[in-house]
């Protein structure tokens, strides 16, 4: 195989964000690629087989460019760029250029993949957007976020966010409180993210003044949502029926977001998503944008990626 050196300047100030702690990020590319990477202080050598050297050459260009910027590099950040070596890195570069808003402790969110660049920017094109795909891929928060920048801008005059509660029936009749109580397990996760985007205070002013809405999709029956930014979450627990309701609630000034999981369909045997229907009947429509997420697009712990990877293998398997 034909050996080559490549030299990568990084300035002396990027140095330790590009290596990452004890080197850590360079130790993974060099396991990755089978190449060895030096600092040699007037640049950092790769020395390797050409076609891996070029591919590592290629994530560390990308990651100086990262640091350029001032951001922080996470092992999401080495991870998605390795799974891009054979991309155009100018077209992923463009991601961190991107911004949506801050968060309440000041941290700026942002797009981290490809993926996810596009589902911004189909929410920032179309009246309704269909997110669709696996855990850890940002489908719920990003779309909190977008609604939150929409509100503080005016663009809209209230946040709605709800959520199928199947298990609101049977299983949770048992439990203390009125309905909005038994639900709030099942509408946790989008408190959460509302109160890391826009603070608990400021979040419980809104909704005190009903210009904040978390409910269960039952709630939304018979009504029309005008001015309004709208988040459907876990999207792949409707039935056809309650999908058709939801999507016929949007009115003139609105906005709205359906996230869900195919993979984890929690309806009883035998009853359809809704999600996967209107994703083939709507999909042909004008100001409606569909966007499938894949496991490349996962920014959580990378563990998670493996995990969704090692899931799919088992479940195609069983297919066969």
């Amino acid at each position: 195989m034909e050996q080559t050196e490549k030299i990568v300047d990084i300035k002396n100030e990027n140095i330790s964000n590009v290596f990452g702690q004890f080197d850590k990020n360079i130790k993974k590319l060099e396991k990755e690629y089978g190449v060895t990477i030096v600092n040699r202080g007037e640049g950092i050598k790769v020395s390797g087989e050409r076609i891996s050297c070029l591919k590592a050459a290629n994530v560390l260009e990308a990651l100086n460019h990262l640091a350029e910027k001032g951001e922080e590099i996470g092992d999401q950040n080495v991870e998605y760029f390795m799974q891009s070596a054979d991309d155009e890195f100018e077209q992923v570069e463009k991601i961190f250029d991107d911004y949506i808003c801050l968060t309440v402790s000041g941290r700026p969110v942002k797009p981290k993949t490809l993926g996810q660049k596009k589902y911004i920017d189909l929410i920032r094109d179309n009246t309704i957007v269909f997110g669709i795909g696996p855990a850890g891929t940002g489908k719920t928060y990003l779309a909190m976020a977008m609604a939150i920048t929409a509100f503080k801008n005016n663009e809209v005059n209230r946040i709605i966010l709800t959520r199928p509660a199947i298990e609101a029936g049977e299983k949770l009749g048992f439990l203390p409180g009125d309905l909005q109580q038994k639900v709030d397990p099942y509408l946790r996760p989008l408190y959460d993210a509302l109160y890391e985007i826009m603070g608990a205070e400021k979040f419980m002013q809104n909704m005190e003044k009903g210009l904040i809405e978390v409910a269960p999709l039952a709630y939304m029956r018979g009504r029309t949502l005008d001015n309004a930014f709208i988040v459907l979450d876990e999207a792949q627990n409707t039935t056809p029926e309650q999908m058709k309701m939801f999507l016929t609630r949007i009115g003139y000034g609105s906005k709205a977001v359906i996230t869900g999981d195919l993979t984890q369909i929690d309806l009883g045997e035998g009853k359809k998503s809704g999600l996967i229907e209107a994703s083939k009947i709507l999909s042909s429509i004008d100001d409606i944008g569909i966007i499938n997420l894949t496991n490349r697009d996962v920014v959580r712990h990378p563990l998670v990626q493996k995990i969704i990877n090692a899931y799919e293998k088992y479940e195609n398997k069983k297919r066969k």
